[in-house]
């Protein structure tokens, strides 16, 4: 074995015994890596799991590429598509295409005995993934909405029916205002809450027939489709295919919109990429305040161990070697530091991913906890480029040792 580590190995070896000027500096240089460490691994945890988190429940509500007419207006009261089942398919068997869904949509208003509100009436057909609304749904169920028959159920949510005074069971109005007021008797037969306040305080759900009847559509009408794809990294490559085809389609030659979710949602996903940037502002602070400990607490370790420098420089051994004895010991502190730091990042995110220690507003957030999602890789990345990066900030203080001369440093108390 080199014998410059095991020189550097009883040096880090006599630190729990021997009670010394540096043993204070070591402690401190140790949990500032720790804390730092720490903080780096349960930033980078929240950012994945926040983004991840609002990302999902974005394309839950809608899709990852929506498709409208270009005539569609602000006010989801939007021209319909002409959708049959060929082009259904064409989108379907696209490759990384899972789900194709047809929906619509009518702007209305809502009146009970004491009160009203604006809403929109979405109407999802028998194809429609159900998936989200059932991890979100809180009080009753979800009736098989169909195409071609009304049901007349429709699924509030917990905004809506909190404003309104409702529960499952409830019967409610709906009147829609064209050339003359139209009205709908619904049932409410369920109960959502998905956190998203511009989903919730406005959509109600129902059948695709009721919608469609409300906007005197035809048959083979739609007020747009939701695909959802299988890698999300592939987006915007999905949504050019499905440009693509939509424009080599006779049947759509009136200029379909095809767009993701992030160019329909634009506001939200920027927010998500200023996380981005502030992760990597608390990496490089973390970064640098747990090097610097480090090299405060080189630096007196070196003045402590003048003596036994001049020794060794007495004894033939070169600056190098030295300087390579005094990086090595800084390394087993750079260690143990890291593995406290990942024993406290661990336990933190364990217990808020279990627990839901700590809770959001999710009016503000859209999210009620603070989400945690630790990724393998990344946390092995962090953990790697944390060591390299504080070891080579201590190389420049190591040159210290090169000005210890023998002859004094021997005498040195």
């Amino acid at each position: 074995m080199d014998w410059k580590f095991l020189i550097a190995y009883r040096i880090y070896k006599d630190r729990d015994g021997k009670k010394d000027v540096s043993r204070p500096a070591v402690r401190i240089a140790m949990a500032g890596i720790a804390i730092g460490l720490a903080v780096m691994i349960i930033s980078v945890a929240v950012a994945i799991g926040f983004k991840h988190q609002v990302r999902d429940k974005v394309v839950g509500i809608g899709a990852d590429i929506m498709v409208t007419s270009m005539e569609e207006d602000q006010l989801y009261q939007s021209n319909p598509i002409y959708v049959n089942d060929s082009l259904m398919h064409a989108i379907g068997v696209l490759p990384q295409v899972v789900h194709v869904q047809r929906y619509g949509t009518k702007a209305g208003m809502i009146m009970t005995s004491d009160n009203f509100q604006g809403m929109i009436l979405k109407g999802i057909a028998q194809e429609y993934d159900l998936s989200f609304l059932q991890e979100h749904l809180l009080e009753g169920e979800i009736p098989c909405f169909s195409d071609t028959v009304s049901s007349n159920k429709v699924l509030v949510s917990k905004s809506v029916a909190d404003k309104l005074s409702l529960k499952v069971g409830d019967k409610l109005y709906t009147y829609y205002l064209e050339n003359t007021i139209r009205a709908r008797r619904l049932a409410v037969v369920g109960i959502y809450q998905t956190n998203f306040t511009a989903f919730d305080d406005l959509f109600l759900l129902t059948d695709f027939y009721t919608v469609s009847r409300l906007n005197n559509w035809h048959e083979g009408n739609a007020g747009g489709l939701e695909i959802k794809i299988s890698d999300y990294a592939l987006l915007n490559d999905v949504n050019d295919t499905v440009r693509s085809l939509l424009d080599c389609r006779e049947e759509t030659s009136d200029m379909y919109y095809v767009r993701t979710v992030e160019e329909a949602y634009p506001q939200i996903f920027d927010w998500l990429g200023l996380l981005d940037m502030n992760v990597w502002v608390i990496l490089i602070l973390m970064i640098g305040v747990a090097g610097f400990t480090m090299i405060s607490g080189l630096l007196i370790i070196i003045l402590d161990r003048v003596n036994m420098i001049g020794i060794l420089k007495a004894l033939g051994a070169n600056n190098v070697s030295i300087r390579k004895i005094f990086l090595l010991f800084s390394a087993f502190l750079i260690g143990k530091g890291m593995l406290w730091g990942n024993v406290v990042a661990l336990v933190f995110c364990g217990l808020q991913y279990y627990f839901r220690v700590f809770k959001l507003d999710p009016a503000t957030y859209y999210v009620d906890a603070v989400p945690i999602e630790l990724n393998i890789w990344i946390w092995l990345l962090l953990n790697i480029c944390s060591f390299i990066v504080s070891v080579l900030m201590l190389v420049g203080p190591s040159y210290l040792i090169s000005r210890i001369h023998p002859a004094r440093s021997v005498r040195f108390e």
